[in-house]
């Protein structure tokens, strides 16, 4: 077995070794690889249609989730907001499991695709959003 090309495949691209991208970054977090840290490989995603808008994750993770006001729906508002353990806590208090991690790559179709999503209003009928909820699991499956 080939060591190199297994080593390629979990590269992440961030490796010092492999030019400067993170230090020619004007704003620098001290979490990048090259200085020691870690940046994580996965995003927050909130599937708004099936948030009841409980609040819970909200309260948890103060500075990764908000409450969209127009629908009282949960929405991540800054993916490094806070440590990837407390966003986990907030994830294991919802009570209907709307709070997913996801590849960086897969969180910007899955937001690109919210731009024509109907979300109803909270007591109103969902027969709309049902409908682009099944088209959704259709395509990805």
């Amino acid at each position: 077995m080939n060591t190199s090309n297994r080593s390629e495949v979990s590269r992440s691209g961030l490796e010092p070794e492999l030019g400067g991208q993170l230090r020619d970054a004007a704003n620098r977090s001290g979490l990048e690889p090259e200085l020691g840290g870690s940046l994580r490989q996965r995003g927050v995603y909130v599937d708004e249609l099936v948030c009841i808008g409980c609040k819970h994750c909200a309260h948890v993770a103060r500075n990764t989730f908000y409450i969209e006001p127009d629908y009282g729906r949960a929405r991540v508002v800054r993916q490094d907001g806070d440590p990837e353990a407390l966003i986990q806590e907030a994830m294991d208090t919802c009570p209907v499991d709307c709070i997913h991690w996801v590849d960086y790559t897969h969180l910007r179709q899955l937001e690109a695709a919210r731009q024509y999503q109907v979300i109803p209003v909270v007591g109103f009928p969902v027969s709309k959003a049902l409908t682009i909820k099944k088209r959704r699991s259709k395509s990805s499956d």
